[in-house]
């Protein structure tokens, strides 16, 4: 069996060495991504592809959630600074919320071992 090739995800954590580069704080949130290394373990099978479609699918629904809320939200908004304020830290936290959830979704998936 191969290697799981979704463990290169972690070489986006690097993107959060720009924030140490260039003050932006924002770039911190890419070590996250340091957390697909722990996939290097497994092996590619079907119940590993089936659990990251399953934990994909969970992530995408949060974000088809998520930002229609945002843009919703945004058009109450009358100053554009506050607005595009309010969108930047928006986007970041549903960013966050996203990864999250794909990452928690896949540990519970392949805690219990099943391929409901």
């Amino acid at each position: 069996m191969q290697k799981n090739p979704i463990r290169f995800l972690g070489l986006v954590g690097l993107l959060g060495l720009l924030g140490l580069i260039t003050g932006n704080t924002g770039f911190y949130g890419f070590f996250g991504f340091f957390g697909f290394f722990g996939l290097a373990r497994h092996t590619d099978d079907e119940m590993l592809r089936h659990n990251l479609a399953r934990a994909g699918l969970n992530a995408f629904i949060v974000s088809l959630l998520g930002f229609p809320v945002a843009v919703i939200a945004v058009s109450f908004i009358d100053s554009m600074e506050a607005m595009l304020a309010f969108f930047a830290t928006f986007f970041a936290v549903l960013f966050i919320i996203q990864i999250l959830t794909f990452v928690l979704s896949f540990n519970i998936y392949e805690k219990r071992g099943d391929m409901r």
